[in-house]
């Protein structure tokens, strides 16, 4: 499970593999990567990606309740795993060199789904343990969502954005874990004697 900045690390990672990826030879000028906010999209990008996280969920299905218990009677941190929800905005002058970024983005994000831990501690070191991975998929958002963000982004501006979703994050809590009872010894079973009282069948 990795840690509080596991979050960061995963955006970071994605901008990461595109610039690997990038060869400057491929397109008619320099591309930026970076990771925005809401206020950054008042000031765009002359020509390349930007990475906009607009949505944490947690994963249902790898949820485990706090405070669970082992059989053994050992107390297991609570587990928080988390599907990230990002907008990978395509930024440049003309319609052909953004639709160009948009084909060449979403097809180096397709070759590269898993980010095992040595890609993702490349960019934070220690922040995954050695045995994890976090996949980056296509995801679904429909145009009356789409819209809705960027209308809440910047008024009547519309910019070509493609939806991904990273899953599954797993932050591991660093509170520390109430000792366990032990294993039980001995089962001690009492019973109620029944005594036979004379002149009753």
């Amino acid at each position: 499970m990795a840690d509080y900045r596991a979050v960061a690390t995963v955006t970071e990672a994605v901008l990461q593999l595109l610039r690997s990826n990038y060869v400057p030879a491929d397109f008619d000028q320099e591309l930026e990567f970076r990771v925005f906010t809401a206020k950054d999209f008042t000031k765009p990008l002359n020509a390349g990606v930007s990475l906009f996280l607009y949505r944490i969920f947690p994963n249902g299905v790898q949820r485990n309740p706090p405070g669970r218990v082992t059989l053994e009677g050992r107390s297991l941190p609570s587990l928080l795993p988390l599907d990230l929800h990002m907008l990978l905005t395509v930024w440049g002058r003309e319609a052909s060199l953004q639709h160009t970024i948009a084909g060449w983005m979403m097809r180096v994000l397709e070759d590269q789904p898993i980010f095992p831990a040595g890609m993702l501690n490349a960019v934070t070191p220690g922040a995954f343990r050695s045995d994890e991975t976090v996949e980056v998929l296509l995801t679904e958002l429909t145009n009356e969502d789409l819209l809705r963000i960027w209308d809440a982004l910047v008024q009547n501006v519309y910019q070509l954005s493609v939806p991904y979703v990273a899953r599954v994050v797993r932050i591991e809590s660093t509170r520390p874990l109430a000792a366990g009872g032990g294993l039980v010894q001995e089962r001690v079973v009492r019973a109620a004697e029944l005594e036979s009282v004379e002149g009753v069948a």
